[in-house]
This record gives structure tokens, C-alpha cells and sequence, in this order.
């Protein structure tokens, strides 16, 4: 059993919420709708949504990251959960509810990681030139002498 579990509070949308992520992430389900909740597996993590009122807010301070290993993975999520929402820089991004998400290939954390200061650093600009993470511009960025 997960020990760790996320919890959303919307404003009434927890049922479209929970067929929203479920739709988009594979091996998804949901488990539960009531008028004051769902409960829904994302990639088979669970996750609680409470139709708690307008009181609370969804911030950047918290924010989901989906790993992608491939473009096409990233533009699939990117398009996905921007959808009806607010697409960012840097590969972040708010779905219609508010909810933040990070959609990011491991390679960029790789590369901005490298022993080559030069290296890390021209990755470092190209992604803070972009919306949507292209990691062919990343890897030209890199490999850029």
C-alpha cells in the first residue's frame, strides 16, 4: 500500500478532474466518485480529490513532474494537460484546474548535470528559451562547441 498519498482540494470539480488525469495517463483508473470526492490511480499512484469549496487555491509551490522519455511522450502529456489551461516555460505548465506539472525528459536533468560547466550552461539558456521541452535543442545546445 502507498504510504504517501497526493490530495487535491477543487471547487466542486473532483468528478472532472478525476476523468480528466484519467483520460490523459495510461494504466489510469478511477476508483471511487462521490458528490464530495473521488479517488483515481494515475500510473497506478492514488490520488484523493475533495470537492472542498473555493477556499483554497492550487500555487506553482507544488507541482507534478512527468517524466518523458521521448519527445512524442512529452508533446502527447504537454498538449494533454495544457489543455483548457496555461502552458509555461521550461517544460511547466497549469491543466485547466489550476494544478501544476512539470512535463521533463531525464536527459536535460543529465545534461545540466554535467562535469562541462560550457556544456550545463548552454542547456541552461535553450531551456529557459523554451515553452514545451524540444530535447533535440537541448542536445544541439550541448553538443555545440
Amino acid at each position: 500500500m502507498q504510504k504517501i498519498t497526493p490530495f487535491l482540494w477543487f471547487d466542486g470539480k473532483t468528478e472532472e478532474a478525476a476523468r480528466f488525469y484519467t483520460s490523459i495517463f495510461k494504466d489510469s483508473a478511477i476508483e471511487s466518485i462521490s458528490p464530495m470526492s473521488a479517488t483515481f490511480r494515475l500510473n497506478g499512484l492514488e490520488f484523493i480529490a475533495l470537492n472542498g469549496g473555493p477556499q483554497y487555491k492550487f500555487t506553482e509551490a507544488i507541482s507534478f513532474f512527468v517524466r518523458c522519455e521521448t519527445q512524442d511522450e512529452i508533446d502527447y502529456y504537454w498538449e494533454g494537460l495544457s489543455a483548457g489551461g496555461e502552458k509555461g516555460r521550461c517544460g511547466w505548465l497549469k491543466d485547466k484546474f489550476g494544478v501544476s506539472w512539470q512535463v521533463i525528459p531525464p536527459v536535460l536533468g543529465e545534461m545540466l548535470n554535467d562535469e562541462d560547466d560550457a556544456k550545463s550552461q548552454r542547456v541552461m539558456q535553450a531551456m529557459l528559451e523554451m515553452g514545451k521541452i524540444e530535447i533535440q535543442k537541448l542536445k544541439e545546445a550541448y553538443e555545440r562547441q
